[in-house]
């Protein structure tokens, strides 16, 4: 119980959400943007995707009017910074119109609700966004609307929702609106209304992937030129024979369904984090990574200047960031990179 608590912590995970009690697609884009930023496995290769480290989806709340909006965001964290906030809105192809005028642009503006009960009267709304949109063909629309989410984060109770609306060119009033958007009621999940935020929790790791793909390749093991081996080291255990083999990398399967966390992770569905074993001996060659600090311990060491000196231990030498994509305890799907989880090479320190 005590390990696992200390890996939720790694994860920055308070608790383990409860397992859905209803299957549950999560939205496209998150799917799209995980598949962008990592490979199957989880392990980062697109390290410059990101703004922050983490992406927050909401789908709205509202399920009523069709163009106002709510989304519930008491699952993001007070230490969270807000890095962008985007409202992402499905256009519904446009409904035939009568007669010989027909418009190919509208004017769309996206408020924030600032009095629920009366948002048209003066001061009842805040404009965020507006510009305009093409009456061809179906597909997103995406508004910044970053200042607005500020303030809901930092005062919950001033959250009174969205409201959109659909005008003319010059602002004229368009009834009945040639354009329409998806409703969270009215239409398929694959394109309910959803707020997307990228932010920063704060938790860095000591080193970056500086590089796009990781070569995650197994290493070659340095083996030593074969040599008559005596009788007595054939005795030798297992756990001796391993102290022997040079510092390399060796799997380390990391099994999320073993640890009974599949019920809440989406992708992936485990990964390999690798770990460093092996002997150090001196000399330390170039292929064993070592640093200065490292070449001068093992020096000590073989002449035996110093007591209680051991040689240089075989550690990660670089290590790459890897990405979960689940659901949190409000069944929003979150996308967060964790630093330094996979060892991508090996080398004596």
């Amino acid at each position: 119980a005590e390990a696992l608590k200390r890996l939720l912590e790694v994860f920055g995970i308070e608790d383990p959400p409860p397992p859905l009690a209803h299957i549950k697609k999560p939205p496209q884009y998150m799917v799209d943007l995980f598949n962008t930023v990592a490979n199957a496995d989880g392990v980062t290769k697109n390290p410059d995707i990101l703004e922050g480290n983490t992406v927050r989806s909401f789908l709205d709340k509202t399920h009523g009017e069709k163009m106002r909006f709510l989304f519930v965001l008491s699952s993001v964290a007070k230490n969270e910074k807000i890095l962008t906030a985007e409202l992402h809105l499905f256009r519904l192809w446009p409904r035939a119109t009568n007669g010989p005028k027909r418009h190919h642009f509208c004017q769309v503006s996206v408020y924030q609700v600032l009095e629920k009960s009366e948002p048209d009267a003066p001061g009842g709304k805040k404009l965020l966004a507006a510009r305009l949109v093409s009456l061809q063909g179906s597909g997103w629309e995406v508004f910044a609307i970053t200042q607005a989410v500020r303030e809901w984060t930092e005062d919950e109770s001033s959250n009174q929702g969205l409201l959109v609306t659909v005008q003319g060119l010059g602002g004229s009033p368009l009834d009945p609106p040639p354009l329409q958007f998806a409703s969270g009621r009215d239409h398929h999940e694959s394109k309910k209304p959803m707020l997307v935020l990228f932010t920063d929790d704060g938790r860095r790791g000591v080193s970056l992937p500086t590089a796009g793909f990781p070569d995650l390749q197994p290493q070659a093991p340095i083996l030593p030129a074969k040599m008559p081996v005596p009788k007595l080291a054939r005795l030798r255990s297992t756990r001796s024979l391993d102290r022997l083999q040079p510092c390399q990398r060796h799997p380390l399967s990391v099994d999320f369904e073993e640890i009974g966390w599949s019920g809440w992770i989406i992708s992936p569905r485990g990964y390999n984090a690798y770990h460093c074993k092996g002997s150090c001996p001196f000399p330390l060659g170039e292929n064993m990574r070592p640093t200065n600090h490292a070449t001068v311990q093992s020096i000590i060491n073989a002449l035996k200047l110093s007591e209680g000196v051991s040689s240089p231990c075989c550690v990660p030498d670089k290590l790459y960031s890897i990405n979960l994509l689940y659901f949190d305890d409000d069944e929003n799907v979150v996308l967060k990179q964790y630093d330094d989880m996979v060892a991508g090479s090996c080398g004596c320190h």
